[in-house]
């Protein structure tokens, strides 16, 4: 499986606050938000490809994506209707995929003010369980769990062959799984090296890099700074 940094360079787009209609079929190829949002389902539904896993989302739910995550967007035939609001920065809950018993009174509070809607949301929401579908989703997780998985390993303990691999996971994910685990390891720097006071270099290895320039060069390519000028920008 060919391996590079290049792929990390993932558009970075401006996140739309507000309520947005998609229409049906519509396809958003994988892209990348600065800050941290919610995007709750008002009506339809869609399927999410992203940095933590694939999620099927209906009206109630939501997804809260965190600083720097990248997906892609696959809507239903019917399309669907989403309210996007921005969160307190860097704000990532443990679960990605969320749910609330009473959208409409959020859908109620955005309309007066944003920032109601957002704590209504966040004290009311509760996580709602994303089943993993097939090995794409399998792999996505593993990645996630395992910075140091070896692909060639993970494929062939399944009876697969790599070119299977690479290209059954682009086909959902919207990368090869190299790539997508280079930008999973340089997100996971990113994070560390605002929550934690450990020596980058020891960062590097946690994450999965095999030094820190390299740990150096996908940060920046990720997020425009490298993790030693995001551990200053927060101090």
């Amino acid at each position: 499986m060919h391996h590079g940094i290049s792929p990390l360079m993932c558009n970075l787009t401006q996140a739309f606050f507000g309520r947005q209609r998609r229409e049906g079929l519509t396809v958003l190829s994988r892209h990348r938000h600065r800050g941290s949002y919610l995007a709750l389902v008002v009506s339809g539904g869609y399927e999410e490809a992203g940095d933590r896993g694939r999620h099927r989302v209906h009206a109630g739910d939501f997804v809260v994506h965190g600083g720097f995550e990248a997906h892609l967007n696959r809507y239903d035939a019917t399309g669907a209707e989403v309210l996007n609001l921005a969160l307190p920065r860097w704000m990532e809950p443990q679960s990605a995929l969320m749910e609330t018993s009473d959208p409409d009174t959020a859908v109620r509070l955005a309309e007066r003010d944003p920032r109601e809607a957002v704590a209504y949301l966040v004290s009311n929401m509760r996580p709602r369980k994303s089943e993993i579908a097939d090995w794409p989703d399998e792999l996505a997780s593993a990645i996630a769990n395992n910075p140091h998985l070896q692909l060639g390993r993970w494929a062939s303990q399944r009876g697969l062959a790599d070119a299977t691999v690479s290209r059954g996971f682009r086909q959902v994910y919207g990368l090869s799984p190299s790539a997508y685990r280079a930008q999973m390891r340089g997100r996971t720097a990113w994070r560390r090296a605002m929550d934690c006071g450990k020596a980058l270099s020891e960062l590097a290895i946690d994450a999965g890099f095999c030094d820190q320039s390299h740990m150096t060069r996908t940060v920046l390519l990720l997020t425009g700074q490298t993790p030693g000028g995001w551990r200053k920008h927060v101090k």
